[in-house]
């Protein structure tokens, strides 16, 4: 099987396999800190050059967990299922990487991931529209329980200690990277009338607010969520599309950049103490004013 059901320890994937499969083909990528996932240069980068932390995904209630943006480009499944969004049947394209995109002052909004560009005959530039990616952050320890698995990489490696083992942090995710993201980035390329994808697993879309949807020719903003399904017969997890939420730029913008409200009566009453501990320093403050030192 492809999927780890050992709920007895976080790793879901290292260096781009199931710790379950052992298979020469994975051993070789394990032993050789590699890559199968289309990075850069062929062994993983994540972290370090030197000493990759090499786990591509977390396994969390039972369900592995992307937590490397590199792990998206497999088979760059991610960028033919948005060229069907972004251009026409019979358009020509290519995608380029980490394109920097700059506001009006020349100030950087950031780079985004993947932009997908559309070419003439000639070579010659017609449309483009953009892929960004989002992992998931973690929170925990995730170098103890990958260390202790490479001392012996067993397909039985157990992680006992419980005590900041690493788990998906949604919220980090999006408040701190995707939501920026969106505004910075996708503020520019709506002003310039370009289609937009976001790719994101299944279990983080969960967490966002629920958008409005809208029909794929009306819309001009995409999420195109994934999800790792095991694979028997190659022992792996394969990168899956599993829904496109198709809606619109400012609507999603609205509902994603919004913090719900928490108690406006647990709120008043934090100011109400604060109120009290102020009025409370002010007459102290008083008192010692009126004392005469001699």
């Amino acid at each position: 099987m492809g999927e780890n059901k050992n709920i007895d320890q976080p790793l879901a994937e290292v260096f781009g396999f199931p710790i379950t499969n052992e298979t020469l083909r994975a051993k070789r990528y394990r032993d050789n800190k590699l890559c199968p996932f289309n990075n850069i240069v062929s062994n993983c980068t994540k972290n370090s050059i030197e000493f990759p932390l090499g786990v591509c995904s977390l396994q969390h209630k039972g369900k592995p967990v992307i937590i490397c943006p590199i792990r998206f480009r497999e088979d760059w499944t991610i960028v033919t299922d948005a060229a069907g969004f972004i251009f026409d049947n019979n358009a020509k394209w290519t995608h380029v990487g980490e394109i920097r995109l700059n506001d009006k002052h020349g100030k950087s909004a950031g780079n985004i991931d993947y932009v997908l560009v559309s070419y003439d005959e000639k070579g010659r530039v017609i449309d483009f529209g953009s892929v960004e990616v989002q992992a998931v952050y973690i929170s925990g320890n995730l170098t103890g329980p990958f260390t202790a698995y490479l001392e012996n990489a067993s397909p039985q490696f157990v992680w006992t200690q419980a005590y900041k083992s690493p788990k998906p942090d949604y919220l980090s995710s999006s408040r701190k990277r995707l939501i920026p993201q969106i505004i910075a980035k996708g503020s520019i390329l709506k002003q310039w009338n370009k289609k937009q994808v976001v790719a994101l697993q299944t279990s983080f879309y969960n967490t966002l607010p629920t958008l409005p949807e809208f029909d794929k020719s009306e819309s001009d903003f995409a999420f195109f969520l994934y999800d790792l399904l095991p694979e028997k017969t190659t022992k792996t997890l394969s990168l899956k599309l599993q829904k496109i939420v198709y809606t619109k730029f400012a609507s999603a913008l609205e509902q994603i950049a919004k913090f719900e409200a928490g108690s406006i009566s647990h709120f008043t009453e934090l100011l109400q103490k604060k109120l009290d501990a102020k009025q409370g320093g002010k007459a102290e403050i008083n008192n010692f004013e009126n004392v005469v030192v001699e």
